[in-house]
């Protein structure tokens, strides 16, 4: 596809502005225009949307790996975690072999993480969620064994600096998600067990990211908000490949969940 209008414009403008040297400085100002708008228009449809899913998908593992040797090595539950995760995006054998690849590149001593971060939100740049559905990922991921360490914390603040993501929201979502994963399966059996009912509460309203003394309106509004975050097709459409949508289904789950029993205190129906 060829894209015109802006040189054509740029042309015109500095022709009638400056003569024959603005009409070329014109020129190229409607070039740049023009590459621009081009690149709008490919990123939005299908090609775009697969460079954005391969791009989602290389940049996660490379980071996974990057945050599990934020300590000084990979450790054996490490890869343990890299590996169920891998069967649980139930990736392709060629996906896999390009997971493992990645992940061993983030782990590497000399690895940095600024160029990759860089030209993910270069071609993210149409889809501004993405860089927080990415941080959202890495932080499930980095607190799949239940805990974060001051080394992973580190990694994952200068990751989410890199996008643009200030130190505060980064502890509210480490916050939410901590929360959320304890409203899932076998936790939540342990928690109905052993954790008292108003502990299990203050988690509840942590999970939605909002205080025990929220109206039942704003809480509604921040429950509908997260569902809608996780919900499949906004997910797809921010990029997320969709071997790795079930771990974002599982976590509206999670939240549905917990609301549940904000809602149960409440007396709400």
């Amino acid at each position: 596809m060829n894209v015109f209008l802006g040189k054509i414009l740029g042309t015109l403008i500095g022709f009638s502005a400056l003569g024959v040297i603005g009409g070329f400085v014109g020129f190229l100002v409607g070039h740049l225009f023009d590459s621009g708008l081009l690149r709008a228009i490919k990123m939005t449809g299908p090609d775009g949307l697969h460079e954005l899913q391969q791009e989602f998908f290389d940049t996660t593992f490379v980071m996974m790996g990057y945050i599990a040797k934020a300590d000084g090595r990979v450790s054996e539950t490490e890869i343990a975690q890299a590996e169920a995760l891998f069967t649980q995006f139930r990736l392709t054998p060629s996906q896999r072999e390009n997971a493992i690849k990645r992940f061993k590149r983030g782990a590497e001593t000399s690895f940095d993480p600024a160029p990759e971060l860089t030209r993910f939100r270069r071609i993210v740049a149409l889809r501004p969620n993405t860089s927080q559905t990415l941080m959202l990922f890495l932080v499930s991921m980095a607190l799949a064994d239940g805990r974060l360490d001051t080394a992973e914390q580190q990694a994952l603040s200068r990751v989410a600096r890199a996008l643009g993501i200030s130190d505060a929201a980064l502890q509210r979502i480490v916050s939410m998600v901590a929360a959320q994963a304890n409203f899932g399966g076998h936790r939540q059996q342990q928690r109905q067990q052993y954790q008292p009912q108003r502990s299990q509460l203050a988690e509840a309203y942590q999970a939605l990211g909002v205080k025990p003394d929220v109206d039942d309106r704003e809480l509604k509004k921040a429950y509908r908000r997260l569902m809608s975050e996780n919900h499949p097709d906004k997910l797809s459409a921010n990029g997320v490949p969709k071997e790795m949508v079930d771990l974002a289904t599982e976590r509206s789950q999670n939240i549905t969940t917990a609301y549940d029993l904000i809602k149960q205190s409440r007396g709400l129906k």
